[in-house]
């Protein structure tokens, strides 16, 4: 299996290049369902270790139904296939041009979530557009056992985020254990009392976001993925998710830049403009530099062949 490693403020992506599953021919969303319910062992055995690592996101190339799109993709971490990720992309768009697949320039791929539209700036830059984005509810009251009562909104990036603003941990990391407690927590919570999305859609992320007044940045985040691991980004879908949060809020007017750093300190630049069904169009600009290019072998010997499970 062909792959190339990049990292994006930090937060790995492997992009598979071939030798992945079948997964047909159907819209994207479908595919990303086959590939959820019937290879879990493709996707974990290329997350979890020994080839892979903590945090890291996959991103499988597959043909596209949309000829404007360079590309289809699906992304996933070992414990879920993922709508969308936005450090992902920025690391796909950079892993694409590394290969002489595009150009600097503006492309668009093809997601489960919806097209997202990436500006190549140069060998490291790269803006994202993504879909459009919506606050679902504001100041859900959650009873989190062992934590206390905590209140955030519920809002949809390409992925599910309830968001805390202000987080009652500061977002250090000095803290990163004990964020990562209450961000699991909480989201058991939610999803225990079905808040999520309209559809029944479960919480998937979980944001605590802080002031960070050392850099100036709007603020910090510390964000809990599906697999339990922190982004070391400040994520894509998260940031999307928290723009339309802020703007629902009027604490954001539209194409005003504001920078979103993770709890590691790196850092998306963040805009907004209206979308057309009442959320915002999100634009992220953010870096990623490749890491590897190797080829990963399934030695039918080998224990740990479908990766390490605790």
């Amino acid at each position: 299996m062909h792959v190339i490693d990049s990292h994006t403020g930090g937060m790995p992506t492997r992009v598979i290049l071939d030798g992945g599953p079948n997964l047909g021919l159907g819209s994207l969303d479908i595919r990303a369902q086959t590939l959820a319910d019937h290879h879990q062992d493709f996707y974990k055995s290329v997350m979890l270790e020994p080839r892979g690592q903590a945090g890291m996101v996959g991103a499988l190339l597959v043909e596209p139904t949309n000829a404007d799109c360079v590309t289809g993709v699906i992304y996933f971490d070992a414990e879920a296939v993922l709508g969308m990720c936005g450090h992902g992309t920025i690391g796909l768009a950079v892993t694409l041009l590394h290969m002489g697949r595009i150009s600097t320039g503006t492309h668009k791929i093809e997601t489960p979530a919806g097209i997202v539209t990436v500006d190549v700036h140069d060998a490291n830059t790269v803006s994202v557009t993504n879909i459009e984005s919506h606050q679902i509810h504001a100041n859900v009251t959650v009873d989190v056992p062992d934590h206390g009562t905590v209140s955030g909104d519920v809002a949809y990036g390409g992925n599910w985020f309830y968001i805390i603003d202000p987080s009652p941990l500061a977002v250090t990391t000095a803290n990163i254990p004990a964020l990562a407690d209450l961000a699991i927590a909480t989201r058991d919570a939610c999803n225990a009392r079905s808040i999520g999305g309209p559809n029944g859609e479960a919480i998937d992320h979980v944001i605590l976001r802080g002031p960070d007044p050392e850099t100036g940045a709007h603020s910090r985040n510390f964000v809990l993925c599906p697999d339990d691991e922190y982004d070391r980004s400040p994520c894509g879908t998260g940031s999307s998710a928290y723009l339309a949060c802020l703007a629902a809020s009027n604490r954001l007017n539209p194409g005003h830049e504001i920078i979103l750093e993770s709890v590691i300190g790196s850092a998306y630049q963040a805009s907004y403009q209206p979308g057309q069904n009442g959320g915002v169009i999100p634009t992220l600009k953010g870096q990623a530099w490749i890491m590897a290019e190797s080829t990963l072998i399934f030695d039918a010997t080998d224990p740990f062949r479908k990766g390490i499970y605790l």
